[in-house]
């Protein structure tokens, strides 16, 4: 009997056989609405999303503290005991005392401190009023390893091991504790309450940051929509695809950051930015230009008003998370300044180092990006990341950092539920 060969047939690839489905059976326009919004926005996935190779802002100090931590990097010195004294000090406390206002020795003692009658304008609170310092029965040697690095009495101080981190010589700090012996306890007279940390009102923010007429940053938004109409390179803009935009980011921004799986980091706003408009638009904005700032103040805008709802439950957002919180701990810079050295309770919030009033972590994200009165400049939350690690002698990262990235996240997941207002505005 004659037997026929059964021929298997051909197996199709997966793209191929979804798009003949589609044909044989095509989706409804509501159908087609909900698959289209499963499938990943288009990412530009190669390239930094910062201009390259990068560089710190020209306008800011140009010093490398190449010798101290970072948020990437562990370069810091170890602690080691201060020096043994040969006998009592015989310091000139004139010299210390213009140490100790010398703002250009990482802030100085004033940062923190109020020091007897001679205090300069606006002390700070996050330590002890140090006027009767001469009453409080510390020797010579105690006082001295103190400053020279505070660890080797208490571990936990958020004071700088200045010392260590040679911002000070054992010579100076001699000079700064003979300064201290001087302090008998004649207090600063504070001819006007804001010179007094004690009775300095709490700063607050009752300026109307979405008026144009207020708010500097509020022209982005201008910007920004003139932008969206631009035809890029690949003859497409962002009309193109997203023709009601007050519709389609309505809460977006508010889901931001998030893990991204193909770049297997977290990304913020900005960074999607970058990425989506070379994949699509083909326009180069890198994080940090005005194109890139002016975009990420017009889509935060269009959130204003709802609450933010961060992923922080999936398995990599908690990593990220996990991640961030062990960053707030990490002692960076010549200064040895970790996050939650400022903005926890129990140690620098909600006090004044010098007249800036340190907040709290939670509530830190809400109203960025900014307008900064004192730069006259659009800030995003990264951008402050790297103004921070400056501010504390540290060697600051890309704004595309992982380090920043699960930093924001971890920042933005402690103000889940509270309710975006940008473009914001703070001096």
């Amino acid at each position: 009997m004659d037997t026929q060969q059964v021929v298997p047939f051909p197996r199709l690839p997966v793209a191929l056989a979804l798009a003949l489905g589609l044909l044989l059976n095509p989706l409804t326009p509501a159908q087609a609405a909900k698959a289209a919004k499963k499938q990943p926005a288009p990412l530009e996935l190669s390239q930094p999303a910062h201009a390259g190779p990068w560089s710190r802002y020209a306008d800011w100090t140009q010093v490398s503290w190449k010798d101290y931590n970072t948020l990437a990097n562990l370069a810091s010195p170890p602690y080691a005991p201060p020096p043994k004294l040969d006998g009592p000090i015989s310091g000139d406390p004139k010299k210390g005392e213009k140490l100790a206002y010398d703002r250009g020795r990482g802030g100085s003692c004033l940062a923190c401190h109020a020091l007897g009658p001679t205090t300069q304008s606006m002390p700070g609170a996050v330590g002890p009023d140090l006027s009767t310092y001469s009453q409080w029965g510390r020797d010579d040697q105690w006082i001295f390893n103190y400053i020279y690095d505070p660890r080797s009495v208490n571990p936990e101080s958020v004071m700088p091991p200045w010392g260590t981190h040679k911002v000070f010589t054992v010579e100076e700090i001699k000079d700064l504790v003979a300064f201290l012996k001087t302090l008998n306890g004649e207090p600063k007279i504070y001819s006007n309450p804001l010179e007094n940390p004690a009775t300095r009102p709490l700063p607050k923010e009752d300026r109307d940051n979405l008026d144009p007429f207020v708010n500097s940053a509020m022209d982005g938004v201008e910007r920004a929509k003139a932008l969206w109409n631009k035809v890029g390179p690949t003859g497409k803009s962002c009309q193109s695809c997203h023709a009601d935009p007050a519709k389609a980011f309505k809460t977006w921004a508010t889901g931001m950051p998030r893990y991204e799986p193909r770049l297997k980091k977290v990304v913020g706003v900005q960074e999607f930015i970058t990425r989506h408009a070379r994949a699509t638009t083909g326009d180069e904005w890198p994080m940090q230009t005005p194109e890139n700032m002016d975009m990420g103040i017009y889509l935060h805008h269009l959130a204003t008003g709802s609450k933010f709802n961060v992923d922080t439950q999936s398995k990599e957002a908690k990593a990220a998370i996990a991640r961030g919180n062990e960053l707030f701990k990490r002692k960076i810079g010549q200064l040895n300044f970790a996050c939650l050295d400022c903005h926890d309770p129990s140690r620098g919030a909600n006090k004044w180092i010098r007249g800036q009033y340190l907040g709290e972590l939670k509530g830190q994200v809400d109203h960025f990006p900014l307008w900064r009165t004192s730069r006259s400049e659009i800030w995003d939350i990264r951008k402050r990341l790297q103004w921070c690690n400056v501010a504390v002698r540290a060697n600051e990262l890309p704004p595309d950092a992982p380090q920043y990235d699960d930093l924001e996240l971890a920042l933005t997941a402690m103000s889940k539920g509270m309710t975006l207002s940008a473009p914001g505005i703070r001096h």
